[in-house]
């Protein structure tokens, strides 16, 4: 089916991906996926510890967009090179920066599904490949121009606000436990500052934001493909965090909402 690019197996893979996000959507609303410390714990077969489920999960985020980037015919190309460096460099946080910094709490159980890894790995690997072939194979409307093209720097500022935003949330996260937890320190506090003022899960706000901003500024399907994947994961998700700190925390702050401000 030729209907975006006029590639057969790109235009028909995408709309396969896009029915898969659809189904994740709807999938959401009846459970979130079991990994972190407040979902993972539940149901039976293989788990992995946090740091370890965070980096064998995203470490496809990070293999194959350049493997698929460098055989594309735009691959030396600047505003491509832009792109794989945006793309790289988001990655490495995701699948590398925060799982290494996490405090995590000795004897702390398991909490990373072997079905939650394999859905992650399918989902970035399709991020990777829509995204990279489009932009180093598919597309001629990078050039140079590009980067002063409007949809480029609306873009980029969203994306630079949404990262920003999703790194320093993780910050105040991290920081509510020492930098060496105890057995007796208490697992979970209310975190406040940032945006935790209006939202129970800022750093879910910031990565949605981030890809909104991504797929402005490259302007294509597979960017808003890897977008709907986030909204349709994250949303659902910080519904229920929000709904648990709300059950355990007696005094837990009423007039945040769950993940955009004043609004939901």
């Amino acid at each position: 089916m030729q209907w975006y690019t006029g590639n057969v197996f790109y235009d028909t893979f995408l709309i396969v991906g896009f029915v898969y996000a659809a189904l994740v959507l709807v999938s959401s609303f009846f459970g979130t996926a079991q990994y972190g410390g407040r979902f993972g714990g539940r149901g039976k077969g293989i788990k992995l510890g946090s740091k370890v489920g965070w980096i064998v999960m995203e470490f496809p985020g990070l293999l194959v967009f350049p493997l698929v980037f460098m055989a594309g015919r735009n691959a030396l190309e600047p505003v491509p090179l832009f792109f794989l460096c945006v793309w790289m460099i988001h990655y490495a946080n995701r699948a590398l920066i925060t799982p290494l910094l996490m405090r995590v709490q000795p004897g702390s159980q398991s909490s990373f599904a072997l079905n939650v890894v394999i859905a992650g790995w399918i989902t970035l690997s399709l991020h990777g490949y829509f995204n990279a072939a489009y932009i180093s194979e598919l597309s001629d409307q990078y050039t140079t121009n590009w980067f002063s093209d409007p949809r480029f720097i609306s873009g980029l500022i969203i994306y630079l606000v949404g990262f920003s935003i999703n790194i320093y949330s993780d910050t105040i996260l991290r920081n509510l436990r020492s930098l060496k937890p105890t057995p007796n320190e208490p697992r979970y506090k209310v975190p406040y500052g940032g945006l935790f003022k209006w939202v129970s899960c800022p750093q879910y706000f910031g990565e949605i934001l981030s890809f909104v901003g991504f797929a402005v500024m490259t302007w294509n399907l597979g960017a808003v493909f890897v977008l709907a994947m986030t909204a349709g994961n994250l949303i659902p998700r910080a519904r229920y965090t929000h709904k648990w700190f709300h059950k355990n925390f007696e005094n837990y702050p009423a007039e945040r909402k769950a993940i955009i401000p004043f609004i939901l």
